[in-house]
């Protein structure tokens, strides 16, 4: 089995961008970016279905994250704008093949399949 990858991290100052990256992230998986902060358990930020119909955020990033696909290249982004430094924190991504090609889910309970993290760092 092919590793997950995120990449994409690094270090930003207040209100910049980032885009993370995961893959390979196939067409028949739903796809979610899970942050975890230090001393803290992981929390869901964002999913996507795998036929891209049903995305949910996260209440603290809607509007600033979105979530996108690039089928063709087995690869789902995360783009990251208006960052804050409370977004600072190492983000996984985590693939799930659910019986429902419609149905996503960002608990973590629900993936056993996991990239290994990325760190973000928003600080001036």
């Amino acid at each position: 089995e092919v590793q997950l990858q995120a990449s994409g991290g690094g270090l930003v100052q207040p209100g910049g961008s980032l885009r993370l990256s995961c893959a390979p992230a196939t067409s028949d998986v739903a796809v979610a970016w899970f942050r975890q902060f230090p001393g803290k358990e992981r929390e869901g930020v964002v999913c996507i279905s795998s036929n891209d119909e049903t995305i949910k955020y996260r209440d603290s990033v809607k509007g600033r994250f979105t979530i996108s696909t690039h089928n063709n290249e087995n690869t789902v982004w995360l783009q990251m704008n208006s960052l804050d430094p409370e977004d600072t924190a190492v983000y996984y991504c985590a693939v799930r093949r659910f019986g429902r090609t419609s149905y996503c889910s960002y608990d973590s309970r629900d993936y056993f399949r996991w990239g290994q993290g990325t760190q973000v760092t928003v600080s001036s």
